[in-house]
C-alpha cells in the first residue's frame, strides 16, 4: 500500500508542477498544445512500441482485455439508456455522455498509473487497443450519422489506422506475437524517448489545470453530474464485478482491471465531440471533474484492493 500512495504522490507532484508552470505562463501560451502534439505523436508511440515488443503476448491478449471489453460495453449502453430514455437527450448528446462515461483516459493518466501504480506499463495496452479500434470507430460513426459530418465514411474508418498511438501498438504486437526480439541498439533509442511521455503528459495535463472551470453552464449540468457519477462509481464497480464475480481473477488482476476502470474519462471524447460540435461543454467538463474526481477514487480502491 505504500507503493501505491508513493506512486500516487509521484503523479500528484508532477501534475501539480505542470499547474505552477501553466499559471505564471513559463513556457509561453503554445507550450501545451506542442507539448500534448510531442508526447502524441514521438513520445507514447515510442513508449507503447518499446512495452508492447517486448511483452509476453499472452500478458496482451488475456482475460483482462475481456474484462475492459465487457465493462466499456456495459457502461456505454447504461449510460446511453440514463441520457437518451430518462433525460431524453438527442442522439448527440446520448452519444458523447455514454462515450464519457466509459472511454477511460489511458494514455495521459492510464500510463502514469500504470506505471507508477500498478507498476506495468502492459496494464493499460488492451484498453488502449481496445478503445481505438472498437469503441472510438463506432462512437464516430454515430455521430457522423447524426450530423452529417466527419469527412468520406474511407476517412473514418482508417482513421484509427493513421493513430500513431494504434500503429505503434499494432506493430509492437506484431513483434511480440511472432517472438522476433528487436536487438539492443534498436531498441534502446524507444526506450530513451519512451520514458520522457509520462512526465512530459503529466505535466501538459497540470498546465490545463489552470483556468478550468467546470459546471459553468446550468443547462448541462445534470448531464456532466450523471456522466462523471457513472465513470467514476459505476465503471470501477462494474470492472470489479466481472473480474472478481464473472472471470474469477486473481487479487492482483481485480485490483488492476478495478483500476483501469477508475481511470477519468478521456480527453479524446471533447476531441471527438469539438469535431462534431456535439455537446461541447458535457465532454469537456465531464473530462475535467472526472479527472479531478478520480484521484480519491483510486486511492480508495488501491486501499480496498491492493494485494
Amino acid at each position: 500500500m505504500g507503493g501505491v500512495l508513493t506512486g500516487f504522490a509521484i503523479i500528484g507532484a508532477i501534475i501539480a508542477a505542470g499547474y505552477v508552470v501553466g499559471r505564471i505562463g513559463l513556457l509561453g501560451q503554445h507550450a501545451q498544445f506542442v507539448m500534448s502534439r510531442l508526447a502524441f505523436f514521438v513520445l507514447m508511440p515510442c513508449l507503447l512500441f518499446h512495452t508492447i515488443a517486448t511483452a509476453d503476448i499472452h500478458v496482451l491478449l488475456s482475460p483482462m482485455l475481456w474484462v475492459s471489453l465487457l465493462s466499456a460495453v456495459v457502461v456505454a449502453l447504461g449510460a446511453g439508456t440514463v441520457f437518451r430514455v430518462v433525460l431524453r437527450r438527442p442522439l448527440t448528446t446520448t452519444t458523447v455522455g455514454a462515450l464519457a462515461a466509459s472511454y477511460v483516459n489511458a494514455n495521459n493518466i492510464g500510463l502514469p498509473v500504470a506505471v507508477y501504480v500498478l507498476g506495468q506499463a502492459t496494464a493499460v495496452v488492451p484498453v488502449i487497443l481496445l478503445q481505438l479500434i472498437v469503441l472510438a470507430p463506432i462512437a464516430l460513426t454515430v455521430l457522423d450519422a447524426a450530423t452529417s459530418s466527419g469527412g468520406s465514411w474511407g476517412r473514418r474508418i482508417s482513421g484509427p489506422f493513421r493513430n500513431p498511438i494504434i500503429i505503434a501498438s499494432l506493430l509492437g504486437l506484431v513483434f511480440s506475437a511472432t517472438g522476433v526480439r528487436l536487438p539492443t541498439p534498436v531498441l534502446e533509442p524507444f526506450s530513451l524517448v519512451g520514458a520522457a511521455a509520462v512526465p512530459v503528459v503529466l505535466l501538459s495535463f497540470g498546465m490545463s489545470l489552470h483556468g478550468a472551470t467546470p459546471l459553468r453552464d446550468p443547462a448541462t449540468r445534470t448531464d456532466v453530474v450523471v456522466a462523471s457519477a457513472i465513470k467514476l462509481v459505476v465503471m470501477p464497480a462494474v470492472a470489479f464485478v466481472f473480474a472478481r464475480l464473472v472471470f474469477g481473477l486473481g487479487a492482483q488482476d481485480v485490483f488492476v482491471l478495478t483500476t483501469l476502470g477508475a481511470l477519468p474519462s478521456a480527453q479524446n471524447v471533447f476531441n471527438y465531440a469539438q469535431r462534431y460540435g456535439a455537446a461541447v461543454p458535457v465532454a469537456r467538463d465531464v473530462v475535467l471533474i472526472s479527472t479531478i474526481g478520480s484521484v480519491p477514487v483510486l486511492v480508495a480502491v488501491a486501499a480496498l484492493l491492493h494485494p
